[in-house]
């Protein structure tokens, strides 16, 4: 660590402990505290990477290279679709920023193209282009989309390697069925007031990320498997300085509509078969960093999980006295990929793929799910 000689920085924050569970939450997220009896938190999680490239490919992938597929990839590859309509896997951000790496955190690596995932817009138009132009007749488009395939097929046929032709030739056929399914889906207008407060639709300081917490409700309640949000596109969550203003702001936009959505499925029955996972590359160091930001840090950090068979209520492992390396039940990126595989019925070791003769696994052949988690 570059501040391993930097003094501690003190947290201004104001800890109380929550629910029949009585765990603790800081101030900056009371909403999701009120959720603390549905909640496994986990204070003893792991990873490698040490810059944002690397930690986020491997919380994505699980690794800190490239090629590898994204864990929604090896969902979709192990379990399929359940609405043929729809993509499998969804991938929506909370502003126009680029993510960190891009499209490659969801992307399907050496697999088929196919089960990369699809991403999709959290604005007015979340899919654009999706309703056919009035000018345009359904048999126009049923004769324009024959000619596109008809090509396509054909120059996959002389190229049988570039799978990305067949992933278009799919997605074209996805586009098809979903003219008649998506715009029914991404239409929040239909949702009652109470549930558009719930998620925070009435304050512009929450409205992005509660339409697309709304959106992922909705998502999976039409069988979509596997729905990822970007929360402070762009690095904003980076603060190596200044983080209690940077972490005030970004954490009410944030708190109300998560929040949201685990009352929303829990009201709604969805919980106990719908695994929400919140966390991010790494976490902060305990340090210093330019006086009053922090630095990253993989060796100790929290994430949370709920429904999907997951105990509320719970606090898994803990770091050491200052808040910096995981001293009990440590529980690295390899392993919280293999729990959450495990909480969706899938062995992270028997699920393959085979790449140039050599059978390759999601969890890259380590890591062991936490099934205490389960309770």
């Amino acid at each position: 660590m570059g501040e391993s000689k930097s003094p501690l920085l003190a947290s201004k924050r104001a800890w109380k402990q929550h629910g029949q569970s009585g765990q603790w939450f800081s101030d900056w997220i009371p909403h999701i505290a009120s959720c603390s009896d549905d909640l496994a938190v986990i204070r003893s999680c792991k990873a490698d990477g040490i810059n944002h490239s690397a930690g986020v490919c491997q919380m994505n992938t699980g690794s800190i290279l490239a090629g590898k597929p994204s864990l929604g990839s090896w969902i979709n590859y192990g379990i399929g679709s359940e609405n043929n309509n729809l993509p499998s896997f969804i991938v929506m951000q909370d502003n126009q920023n680029t993510v960190i790496n891009g499209p490659r955190n969801w992307g399907a690596g050496f697999m088929p193209a196919v089960y990369q995932g699809v991403r999709i817009s959290g604005g007015s138009e979340p899919i654009p282009n999706l309703n056919t132009p009035e000018a345009v007749s359904a048999d126009l488009q049923k004769s324009k989309l024959q000619l596109i395939n008809s090509v396509n097929k054909d120059f996959a046929a002389r190229y049988p390697d570039r799978s990305e032709l067949g992933a278009r030739l799919a997605s074209y056929e996805m586009a098809a069925r979903m003219q008649a399914e998506a715009p029914g889906v991404v239409d929040l207008t239909g949702e009652t007031e109470a549930t558009r407060k719930l998620y925070g639709l009435d304050d512009k300081t929450t409205e992005s990320m509660g339409r697309l917490c709304l959106l992922s409700r909705r998502m999976v309640e039409q069988g979509v498997r596997f729905v990822q949000i970007y929360h402070g596109a762009g690095s904003k969550w980076d603060a190596h300085a200044k983080i209690e203003s940077n972490h005030s702001g970004l954490c009410a936009s944030m708190d109300k509509p998560v929040a949201g959505l685990i009352k929303d499925l829990k009201s709604r029955g969805l919980l106990e078969d719908t695994l929400v996972v919140w966390g991010g590359e790494f976490g902060r160091t305990p340090m210093s960093e330019k006086g009053d930001g922090r630095d990253h840090n993989p060796t100790g950090f929290t994430m949370w999980m709920a429904g999907g068979g997951v105990k509320g209520g719970q606090t898994i492992g803990s770091t050491d006295d200052l808040g910096l390396r995981a001293v009990e039940n440590p529980l690295h990126v390899h392993d919280l990929h293999a729990t959450i595989l495990w909480l969706l019925g899938i062995d992270n070791m028997g699920l393959t793929y085979r790449y140039k003769g050599r059978p390759e696994r999601p969890t890259q052949n380590e890591g062991e799910p936490y099934k205490k988690i389960i309770g």
